[in-house]
């Protein structure tokens, strides 16, 4: 049995990919590969079956027509059969001996059959021409070294979240919950991440940097003005957040707290990229994203509305919105990141 499976989504990756699967094959026989290639058009499909001839025992490459990168994970999902589950990216990779430090923790779950539903580890912002990088760390809030509840955890501070960068899923649990990501859709990270948290019992935290996270790139979907060229996209994965879960059915109050916590986030998110892209449509858009949430949910409303984001992005009139961008910019510098 497969210890982890490993699912690389592929879209004319040629450039960079070679990098991020280089790094993923000193797991060895533990480990399954499976590159997802999702319609390339470059050479990605011929790597893939370059890797998978070499290390058939490890590397399985799928090709599909293009459906985007939800499409790919849940192509990977049904594919995989290992114990655990990691999704990364075609132009990130991870650092071998965090690596080997995750799979030995998987080995002893898998011996004592103690197994839990998350694995978290830190992950690093690896920005394109960057003098420093910043790590995302979680040792302030999560216990090390043993299985905890949700009820053993702090509390997260603003901007640091579980990203799908430093979540291992148990296989099962992303079954179980019945994850299917939409296709053609871009920021369904952020659902693969949270939607399956209500069925997370069990949690183990190793403090490593483990997932190198490329950012910089003037093409890249996480690039703030290809976000707002995307914004739609950005609101359909803030309300499938929102229209999936039913926060009154989360009955650990931390647990409450944190996904309350982080679909602030991402509605702060939606709502300054609104803002910041200046134009009269989408500061309709804001208003009747907000209008979406008050009439699906109006507790939630209010809660969302009256935390400090949500007070931030709808300070009133110009005035207010030259606040909130200010605001926004001191957060990238301090971050190196968006919101």
């Amino acid at each position: 049995m497969k210890l982890l499976s490993i699912i690389i989504p592929c879209y004319n990756s040629e450039n960079y990919m070679k990098y991020c699967i280089e790094s993923l094959l000193p797991g060895g026989d533990d480990v399954e590969i499976l590159i997802i290639n999702d319609g390339s058009k470059d050479k990605t499909a011929e790597i893939a079956e370059e890797y998978a001839n070499k290390y058939p025992s490890i590397i399985k490459a799928i090709h599909q027509e293009n459906g985007g990168h939800g499409e790919a994970i849940n192509t990977g999902l049904k594919n995989a059969t290992g114990l655990y589950l990691k999704v990364v990216d075609s132009d990130d990779w991870v650092d071998t001996r965090a690596y080997f430090k995750i799979l030995d923790a998987i080995k002893d779950f898998y011996s004592n059959k103690e197994y839990v539903d998350m694995i978290i580890s830190n992950f690093v912002y690896e920005k394109e021409n960057a003098k420093f990088k910043k790590v995302m760390k979680y040792d302030n809030v999560l216990p090390e070294g043993e299985i905890f509840t949700w009820d053993d955890i702090g509390t997260f501070r603003k901007g640091q979240y579980i990203l799908m960068h430093s979540v291992i899923y148990r296989t099962e649990v992303l079954k179980e919950c019945g994850l299917v990501l939409p296709k053609h859709t871009f920021y369904v990270d952020n659902l693969f991440v949270y939607l399956p948290l209500k069925n997370v019992k069990k949690m183990f935290y190793i403090n490593v940097e483990f997932y190198r996270y490329l950012i910089g790139r003037e093409d890249q979907s996480v690039n703030e003005k290809v976000m707002i060229k995307r914004i739609d996209q950005q609101i359909k994965v803030n309300k499938l957040m929102i229209e999936n879960i039913d926060l009154e059915d989360i009955d650990n109050k931390k647990l409450y707290k944190y996904m309350i916590n982080y679909l602030e986030i991402i509605t702060a998110i939606s709502g300054v990229l609104l803002i910041r892209s200046g134009t009269e449509e989408n500061l309709k858009k804001k208003k009747e994203l907000w209008k979406y949430i008050k009439d699906k949910d109006v507790n939630l409303y209010r809660t969302l509305r009256y935390k400090l984001m949500g007070q931030l992005i709808n300070l009133p009139g110009l005035i207010g919105r030259k606040i909130c961008i200010g605001v926004y910019k001191i957060s990238q510098l301090v971050v190196g990141f968006n919101w």
